[in-house]
């Protein structure tokens, strides 16, 4: 399956159908009156977030979601036949602008939360509806409510605990290999990673889940290399993972290119809590991996954790170190009950 994580729709109600001009004409009755039913109600046009999804290529093919209109009203005081609603199914995560691409209309993070998009018109009245003690044979009926038109962008942004950034070859294809289930394209040249990856990563029986982005660099939010299109992916995380190459020749600068990247971005990143990682350390000896740390330190660098995700040495400190923060965002978010009562002290 293909990524694809912004895509344009075309959407529409349905308009609502036309109430009817009618009159009762039977044999043996002689004071027949009007008889026109109502328009039926136009169909609406819904977002859902449901499980099971990761992109948004489906919307790549299916661009116009056009929902049926309502049907006019009919003679014996019939109303027309209502339309149907459409549901666009999109993954958790997805975000709903405007046209102009920055009014966010909805923001769909959670499995089942639904929003209207476009409301059905509402149907005419007949005839009918008019009928009073002094107008008791009206010719007029109402029409129905005309259809909504919108342009939409939906864009998804991947629900994940932790964000793992770094400049490409960095390893984070490799740690997120040798700690989760996932398996992301590994190879010795950059840019192996062109769309996120995620993962589920157990430490200590509690679950988080990893989102690995393509590598950034120098000039990335000025759309150099891949640019900074999928930084959007960790803008929800709780902790970022910043994995530096241990074998660069040019280790301050590689870690000060992502900390500029992140703060040229915005969007809170720069902000959020960042656990840095000297990476590949397999290829270091002792005195070489103290030299390297006391370096990321004076440039700013703090509380560096050293790992190798080949040998798989000091990843579990490195997962140990992420979950706090994961843990505090999670209780933060936790819904609070309104109908709780609150505990009091007695001395």
């Amino acid at each position: 399956m293909k990524f694809l994580d912004l895509c344009k729709v075309y959407i529409r109600s349905g308009g609502g159908g036309n109430g009817c001009i009618s009159f009762r004409r039977e044999k043996f009755i002689e004071y027949g009156g009007p008889d026109g039913g109502d328009g039926g109600k136009g169909g609406s046009v819904w977002a859902e977030a449901v499980d099971g999804l990761n992109t948004l290529i489906d919307f790549r093919y299916q661009q116009h979601w056009f929902a049926k209109n309502g049907q006019a009203g009919k003679g014996q005081g019939r109303t027309g036949k209502d339309g149907d609603d459409i549901v666009l199914r999109v993954p958790v995560g997805t975000e709903i602008l405007d046209e102009d691409e920055e009014t966010v209309i909805a923001d769909l993070t959670e499995l089942g939360q639904r929003v209207l998009l476009a409301k059905g018109g509402n149907g005419g009245w007949g005839n009918l509806h008019f009928k009073t003690s002094t107008n008791q044979a009206p010719r007029r009926a109402n029409p129905g409510q005309e259809e909504i038109n919108r342009t939409l962008w939906l864009r998804l942004k991947l629900i994940a605990d932790v964000g793992l950034v770094g400049l490409p070859n960095a390893g984070k294809s490799t740690f997120l290999a040798a700690t989760s289930n996932a398996r992301p394209k590994i190879a010795d040249y950059p840019f192996t990673t062109l769309h996120p990856n995620l993962g589920v990563v157990l430490v200590d029986g509690k679950e988080m889940v990893v989102a690995d982005i393509p590598g950034l660099i120098e000039g990335a939010h000025e759309g150099r290399g891949l640019g900074d299109l999928f930084l959007g992916h960790v803008e929800r995380c709780a902790v970022l993972l910043h994995l530096i190459d241990g074998s660069s020749g040019s280790l301050i600068e590689d870690y000060q290119t992502i900390c500029n990247e992140l703060e040229a971005y915005g969007a809170g990143l720069a902000e959020k809590p960042r656990v840095t990682v000297l990476n590949k350390i397999d290829t270091l000896d002792a005195e070489e991996r103290e030299f390297l740390k006391e370096e990321l330190e004076l440039a700013g660098a703090e509380n560096i954790l050293l790992m190798s995700g080949a040998s798989g040495e000091g990843v579990t400190e490195v997962l140990r170190a992420l979950r706090p923060h994961v843990e505090a965002k999670r209780e933060a978010e936790k819904p609070v009950d309104p109908d709780a009562e609150e505990e009091t002290w007695h001395p």
